[in-house]
């Protein structure tokens, strides 16, 4: 069952950058590929093209980019940030982590880094936990990275994973706040059913989980049927719970910035909450499905183009692989 509550909160969001690598895999291009058509791919998925990593890029490096992008477009020094939070599916190595990697490559001073395996929920994960270590007075600046280059476990002969998948990364500075101001977190929540964690996974030691038989081909494979109707039926329901803890309605919020999985699924949501699909950020037309970066790639993307403005009440919901959910009400502060 998913659980929401109010947050209590003294930190905002103050910089936001990203990065894509250069490599466009377009829809024309997976015709050549496998059995598809440009035509089937956006009608069921909504996504034109994605970027795909190269050879040597791995998450560290696109999380690396996109945090020097921050920094240089927000003018913020980066150098005592006291802790890296890094949401990825795909990380360089098991350990060291991303966040750890990333620290090495800015010349972080000090910092305690720290990498999150909640799969496409991530991102707001990710933020719900840097609220909490700033409010309990541990650190007081804190970058949130979502970073995945899930291009390098797609399987590329598979016509009904790979029109998803491709890489990016996302970062947000969220910093304690002075004392009076209004806070920019305002409530949240999150559940998992790892019962059916199956149906969407990537492989790693185990050859099953719970007693399902599972591929051990180092490749994403996604039961796509199943994760659909999970999202459409559960994810509605967990948006309702968490605006009703500040007794707010849908008609109240600015914009809805779910995982951007695949559009189809996004407006079989947004009918279901009764948002309208036009308040929604996305970023998979662009970039395909990112994992954890969508949601942050979506909102620099609103940002760029002067759709998102400072006051605005935003929804994040991440929703995927566990299968686990989270969502975050919050008042963009950023102008």
């Amino acid at each position: 069952m998913y659980h929401a509550s109010r947050i209590r909160s003294n930190a905002a969001i103050t910089a936001i950058g990203t990065y894509v690598p250069e490599r466009v895999l377009t829809n024309a291009d997976l015709e050549q590929m496998v059995d598809t058509s440009d035509e089937w791919i956006t009608r069921r998925t909504g996504i034109r093209e994605r970027r795909i990593a190269s050879e040597s890029q791995y998450a560290s490096h696109l999380a690396a980019a996109a945090v020097r992008n921050l920094a240089a477009r927000w003018n913020k020094p980066i150098d005592d940030v006291d802790c890296i939070l890094t949401a990825t599916s795909t990380s360089d190595a098991v350990f060291p982590s991303v966040s750890a990697l990333v620290q090495a490559e800015l010349g972080i001073r000090t910092a305690a880094a720290v990498d999150l395996q909640a799969a496409c929920a991530g991102f707001v994960t990710g933020l719900q936990m840097a609220n909490g270590l700033i409010l309990s007075g541990l650190y007081r600046k804190v970058l949130v990275i979502a970073a995945d280059t899930l291009s390098k476990v797609t399987d590329y002969t598979d016509r009904t994973t790979c029109i998803l998948f491709g890489d990016g990364a996302g970062a947000v500075l969220v910093e304690a706040q002075p004392d009076g101001e209004p806070p920019a977190f305002l409530a949240g929540g999150s559940s998992t059913d790892g019962r059916i964690g199956h149906h969407v996974y990537l492989s790693s030691l185990a050859s099953e989980l719970r007693g399902t038989p599972i591929t051990r081909n180092g490749k994403l494979i996604q039961n796509g049927p199943e994760v659909y109707r999970w999202a459409v039926e559960h994810v509605p329901e967990a948006v309702r719970t968490t605006l009703d803890t500040c007794g707010m309605s849908p008609e109240q919020i600015d914009w809805f910035v779910p995982h951007s999985a695949n559009l189809r699924m996004i407006a079989a949501i947004c009918e279901r909450i009764g948002i309208p699909y036009e308040r929604t950020l996305t970023s998979a037309e662009r970039f395909g499905n990112t994992s954890a970066a969508t949601i942050p790639l979506a909102l620099d993307l609103a940002v760029r183009d002067g759709r998102l403005t400072r006051g605005d009440t935003l929804l994040l919901h991440g929703f995927g692989g566990g299968l686990t959910q989270a969502g975050l009400l919050l008042k963009w502060t950023l102008t």
